[in-house]
């Protein structure tokens, strides 16, 4: 091996330009692979987003809708069944992100009816019904709760919890007179792709509801033999 003083060594090596790209990415790659993490974390959180409203938003439809109409009247019964159906679809829907695990899904009833016991109208939320792992503030209902067995006869015990609408401060829905709307709230727990590099994790929270569409029966949910599983939000199941 024929070793070059240091000064004709150079000499040799300032014309090479082999290495000039491979130089150049070198030094690029840091960039663009810090930029295009971001990019793809940034795209992960605004499709989370865009999921977590559309679960609320289509439970709320869907909520307005059930029941089952009685063969010898107009007036659509709703029943645990119902609900329990609605609840599924949203866990279908929402299984690409683990709704069930790293959510929370509130379903209210907010009704302005005038009850066999009421003296006048009354808001209330009278019933609730939820599936979902997370609890605590900021995932358990935010507007408003009610005791397991609201809802489910149609005594003044079980009337429910009294409200003035529910929805945050300059948003609040009130139900119509006469009717009920269906008020749904998921609160979802993001956990970013790489985990704190870029964001820290956050919770997404949306809220969504719908005007009842049909002349619903709101004395009370019914769940006529065989008896379906009440999904009270006592629970905290996916």
């Amino acid at each position: 091996m024929i070793r070059l003083p240091v000064p004709a060594l150079l000499r040799r090596l300032a014309p090479a330009t082999s290495g000039v790209a491979m130089l150049e990415f070198a030094l690029a790659l840091p960039v663009v692979l810090v930029l295009g993490c971001y990019g793809v974390e940034t795209a992960n959180l605004a499709i989370a987003n865009l999921r977590v409203s559309q679960l609320a938003s289509n439970l709320a439809d869907n909520g307005s809708r059930l029941g089952l109409m009685s063969s010898s009247s107009s007036v659509v019964q709703l029943r645990e069944i119902d609900i329990n159906n609605a609840l599924q679809a949203t866990r279908l829907q929402g299984s690409a992100i683990n709704i069930g695990t790293n959510g929370r899904v509130i379903l209210s009833s907010l009704e302005y009816v005038q009850q066999s016991y009421d003296t006048a109208p009354v808001m209330r939320i009278h019933w609730q019904r939820c599936f979902g792992m997370q609890s605590g503030t900021g995932y358990d209902s935010s507007y408003g709760t009610t005791g397991v067995s609201a809802g489910t006869d149609a005594t003044k015990a079980n009337a429910g919890t009294t409200v003035a609408g529910m929805g945050d401060p300059g948003a609040v829905v009130t139900a119509p007179s006469g009717s009920a709307l269906i008020f749904v709230e998921v609160n979802y727990s993001y956990q970013p792709l790489f985990g704190s590099t870029f964001m820290s994790p956050s919770r997404l929270h949306y809220v969504a509801s719908f005007i009842v569409r049909d002349r619903r029966d709101f004395a009370q949910l019914y769940n006529p033999s065989p008896a379906a599983t009440r999904s009270t939000c006592d629970k905290y199941t996916t």
